[in-house]
């Protein structure tokens, strides 16, 4: 399979080979949906919390006594029934990730990639860097190639410059390699992979 080849600074284009066993293979919608959750469920900061009963901080003493008023029976007004009580059941701090196997997520990845390859969304970056660091160019490039969000893998390690430049860009999100992640991959409208990153994930995925 080849992938079409583009620059961030000029019209130059091209094409490299890829392994199809990595970008050919048929995405399942199943395997990519288990990733996502697993990802949205790990970055919840699950610290949302409501006092119970016995953490209101109201007297604990019977409101009226038991027989002869007429009114149910009632014995704190603390409870979850009456305003200003406490909640029954709410919602304590707690770790909401949940298990996936390593098989899986490695599997994921590479529908990912495939997805975008398969959909003409995957392209390859001749170079990931900019002479300067600045976000107009950056952004009237990605507007000339009809780019309205893109997830850019810009490398083992990020030009400066280019992290830079799009910072203020509020649909481009830059990563080194080891940041490329199956939601970002599915999210973005394209993705862009440098080179030396297209080497490593082939490498790391055979």
């Amino acid at each position: 399979m080849e992938l079409p080849v583009i620059s961030l600074t000029s019209e130059t284009t091209g094409s490299v080979d890829v392994d199809d066993a990595i970008f050919g293979v048929e995405p399942r919608a199943d395997i990519l949906h288990r990733m996502v959750v697993y990802q949205l469920a790990k970055r919840r900061a699950g610290t949302h919390k409501v006092k119970n009963r016995g953490e209101i901080t109201r007297t604990g003493a019977k409101m009226y006594k038991q027989k002869g008023t007429g009114r149910a029976r009632h014995s704190s007004a603390r409870v979850s029934q009456f305003r200003g009580g406490g909640r029954a059941f709410g919602p304590t701090p707690r770790d909401h990730a949940i298990d996936l196997p390593k098989r899986v997520r490695r599997m994921a990845l590479v529908h990912a990639l495939a997805s975008k390859a398969r959909s003409g969304q995957l392209f390859v970056l001749d170079e990931a860097a900019l002479p300067e660091p600045k976000t107009k160019p950056l952004a009237q490039r990605l507007e000339q190639l009809a780019f309205k969000s893109a997830f850019v893998v810009g490398g083992n390690e990020l030009d400066g410059n280019l992290k830079l430049a799009s910072r203020n860009l509020p649909r481009v999100d830059v990563v080194p390699t080891a940041g490329i992640n199956v939601y970002d991959i599915l999210r973005a409208d394209v993705l862009l992979v440098a080179k030396d990153s297209l080497e490593s994930l082939q490498e790391r995925l055979k």
